[in-house]
């Protein structure tokens, strides 16, 4: 598979594939970046800003848009919101021009055109790979927000987008604060030293309230259910934008079960269901066992739905010398033969997105090119798919025939926006 610069991606049998829905939205015209720069060379202009554009600009844009501002190390230079009252509201609080201000589904590749050094990607999750893939391939470096993907095409657009990065001297970095909070860091290292001995099985979950129900106009949702412009504003009741609850939301604890285990599941089965609300197409819990290799199993739940008044983001795997056991927000420990205190992880959701942003301004200005955790994603993000799979199908699913299949997400209503 490779990428094209019209951003279409060619299969092995030189086949074009391409999002039905979102490219007859946004138009099928080529659109080249080949003759464009960033506008710094770092090392020579070390005290200049890094000029930033923001694609996305809800409340997580907004919210992560401060944390930019405070690094110090950027100046926020463009941004594009499919909504218009979005991007003003965010042009407004960081002194934005009307004419940097930019939207509809294309309103992203004007950002790119907009002279900014990187972007931060904070959009629905159904575009994140096809916006990562047009920023590299214009040769700005990407600060991408979980999940990377919500289908195997288009976890295998953004593997493909990282391989790109790091062969053009780009940066890409997947927002996810756990892999960023030290105490987490020092834990999996020392599993992965064998302090913990051989690990035998793991329960991971991610139990909370009705997120959407609270955070987005569902009131409006509810009186239009068929407008398109509704429906994408409460993205997250979508399963075909958001990838499901268990993509979107319940990664966290599956990015750190897989990022312990080091390795792909086998297979996997589940269940689940919607009994909580009367809108959308999203489930509001899901139950699913992977397998790995050598017999370890992993059983996990995950739950956006009816009261708030339990919940937790957990993982925990036990070994044949020991426990790791992780609370996102909580204690995170080593206990058994060669403990580790650990410490309490209070901070982890601002002080994980400081943390990376501070690494993704010294991976530019110092030139490093890894993006670790482009692949690291890429690996959690399919396996909350395989369980998704699994659990809707209602059936044992194996990662070869997942990956073989190559599931691609399609909404047929993003053609009815404007470009």
């Amino acid at each position: 598979m490779s990428v094209k610069r019209d951003n279409s991606v060619v299969g092995e049998g030189g086949e074009k594939i391409s999002r039905r829905g979102f490219i007859a939205g946004a138009g099928a015209a080529a659109f080249s970046f080949a003759a464009m720069k960033p506008r710094l060379a770092f090392g020579t202009e070390a005290n200049s800003k890094i000029r930033l554009g923001m694609i996305g600009c809800g409340m997580r844009g907004k919210d992560i848009g401060d944390r930019f501002v405070e690094h110090g190390g950027y100046e926020i230079a463009a941004a594009a919101d499919y909504f218009q009252d979005r991007v003003d509201a965010f042009g407004e609080k960081f002194g934005l021009d009307s004419g940097k201000r930019f939207t509809g589904l294309s309103g992203y590749k004007k950002v790119l055109e907009a002279g900014v050094d990187a972007v931060a990607i904070e959009s629905t999750p159904y575009f994140h790979p096809e916006q990562a893939a047009a920023a590299i391939e214009a040769g700005v470096h990407v600060y991408l927000a979980k999940p990377c993907a919500i289908d195997v095409w288009g976890c295998n657009l953004i593997a493909e987008t990282g391989r790109k990065a790091t062969a053009n001297k780009r940066v890409m970095l997947v927002d996810f604060q756990t892999r960023a909070n030290e105490f987490y860091r020092e834990a999996v290292k020392r599993v992965h030293y064998g302090d913990i001995g051989n690990i035998m099985y793991g329960e991971a979950n991610f139990v909370t309230g009705p997120t959407w129900l609270k955070w987005n106009p569902i009131g409006k949702v509810l009186e239009k259910r068929n407008d398109p412009e509704a429906r994408l504003r409460a993205w997250g009741l979508n399963r075909e934008l958001s990838g499901d609850i268990i993509t979107e939301q319940a990664i966290h604890s599956l990015d750190v079960a897989s990022w312990i285990l080091e390795e792909d599941a086998i297979k996997a089965y589940g269940g689940g269901g919607l009994k909580s609300r009367k809108i959308g197409n999203c489930w509001d819990y899901f139950t699913v066992v992977y397998e790995f290799s050598k017999g370890v199993l992993l059983t996990f739940h995950c739950k956006q739905g009816g009261t708030d008044d339990f919940g937790g983001i957990v993982c925990t795997m036990w070994g044949t010398k020991g426990a790791i056991d992780t609370h996102y927000g909580a204690e995170v420990a080593i206990r058994g033969q060669t403990p580790y205190k650990g410490g309490m992880t209070s901070e982890i959701y601002w002080g994980g997105v400081k943390k990376n942003i501070a690494d993704f301004y010294d991976n530019i200005t110092k030139g490093r090119y890894a993006n670790t955790t482009v692949g690291e994603s890429v690996r959690s993000t399919l396996t909350s798919i395989l369980g998704r799979s699994a659990a809707y199908e209602g059936r044992e699913m194996k990662w070869g025939e997942m990956m073989q299949r190559g599931e691609k997400f399609e909404v047929d209503f993003l053609k009815e926006l404007k470009a």
